[in-house]
């Protein structure tokens, strides 16, 4: 065992026995909100998503007592269904949920950039969760800036017009330079205000890195692969670098922030295909190491992370990219790294194309326990979780969460 792994196994330990801590006071002293029970070591996580409105808040503009009310629900949901932790998005678009002096509050917030929506939701989210005995993730999206690709659209002090030279156009959306040094660090410095000011158990971030690939379109960043990728004899080991170096950065200095807290990533569920590469999984779908330049199966080896929570969005028998392949790969990948392993579940494809089966997801939770790898799931998203999974969920709870 390296040093790395086996500093995340202390890591575990000792959050387990804080979580333990923290439930058995909220058993003797009681809480304003319903009360999960004493908190088991797998994980039980629900993803709530602010980009689009999508979970939290429901719409731009409401009232700072309409947010909490909304997110309150969402949270005695989340204890409802015996779940034991939230990840909520607080860096959407490299805007902010808490006052930063690095970027403007979101729009998701109020529905103008820079508007002080009143109150500190983060501050609050926070709070809400521990008063239930719920983990808080913070979830953060590292390079989008925004939805359109207008940097006039952005308040005038926003980094991304202060610095154009840090950012590109793709696919209609803006984002930061991945490989641009300066902007790196300037990520790392956003985030890591929130990790260092707020009592979080964990920082999260997602699967998207460099953006997805959009048909006939090329990532412009070849001049600044010219003047920053000389080391490199292509460009695409350039990029894998520069997101490598955002993820171990981040992990390094989380920890030294916040030892107790959990760093990891969920990202997209197939590393590489094992036609492009003997030691990938019996799949034939986009591949995250050569679309978006993140090399996952490398961070769990290197230890970068504490948990990696790849999204197997789809189902048992999927003709391109089986659960039934995927997950055992992921669960090899892990073995020996104490890296935990959860995996992330598409509770919004239910009902869809290929998923009308409601017991699929329950079906999901009865393939993992076959795996020992694999230490628990989280649920996308809480919205899912109400409407279009809520009978699936059902099911899940009932058959694998009853005595919790």
């Amino acid at each position: 065992m390296t040093r790395i792994q086996g500093l995340r196994l202390i890591r575990a330990d000792v959050l387990g026995l804080a979580l333990a801590s923290v439930a058995i006071l909220l058993g003797v002293f009681g809480t304003t909100g319903a009360a999960a029970k004493e908190s088991s070591t797998a994980m039980r996580g629900v993803w709530i998503a602010s980009v689009d409105n999508t979970d939290w808040p429901s719409e731009p503009g409401l009232s700072a007592a309409q947010q909490q009310d909304e997110y309150r629900r969402l949270l005695d949901q989340a204890v409802a269904n015996k779940l034991n932790a939230v990840f909520v998005q607080v860096r959407p678009t490299a805007d902010a949920f808490w006052p930063s002096p690095y970027e403007p509050w979101s729009h998701w917030l109020t529905g103008q950039q820079g508007r002080d929506p009143g109150y500190d939701p983060l501050r609050f989210l926070v709070d809400e969760a521990h008063k239930r005995g719920l983990q808080f993730h913070a979830w953060f999206n590292p390079y989008r800036i925004s939805m359109h690709d207008d940097p006039q659209a952005l308040v005038p002090e926003h980094p991304a017009r202060q610095h154009p030279e840090w950012t590109f156009s793709y696919g209609g959306k803006l984002y930061y330079n991945p490989g641009v040094p300066q902007a790196r660090e300037f990520v790392v410095k956003a985030i890591m205000h929130a990790v260092e000011n707020y009592p979080v158990d964990g920082v999260h971030l997602d699967d998207y890195f460099y953006p997805y690939p959009v048909e006939g379109q090329q990532i412009p960043d070849q001049r600044t692969f010219a003047e920053h990728g000389k080391e490199f004899s292509n460009i695409d080991d350039w990029r894998r670098d520069n997101v490598n170096r955002l993820v171990s950065e981040l992990d390094t200095r989380v920890h030294q922030a916040r030892p107790g807290a959990q760093f990891g990533v969920s990202p997209f569920g197939i590393w590489r295909n094992a036609a492009s590469d003997p030691a990938g999984s019996d799949t034939s779908g986009l591949e995250s190491y050569s679309a978006i330049y993140a090399d996952t199966r490398k961070w769990v080896r290197q230890g970068w992370v504490d948990y990696i929570a790849p999204q197997v969005y789809w189902q048992l028998g999927h003709p391109a990219a089986d659960y039934a392949a995927l997950v055992p790969w992921w669960s090899e990948t892990v073995a020996g790294t104490g890296v935990d392993l959860y995996i992330g579940q598409g509770a919004y494809r239910v009902g869809g194309e290929g998923w009308t089966d409601p017991g699929e997801l329950s079906a999901h939770l009865t393939f993992n326990g076959k795996h020992r790898g694999v230490k628990g799931d989280i649920y996308f998203s809480a919205k899912s979780l109400t409407t279009n999974a809520a009978e699936a969920m059902t099911r899940v709870v009932q058959e694998h969460y009853a005595d919790y």
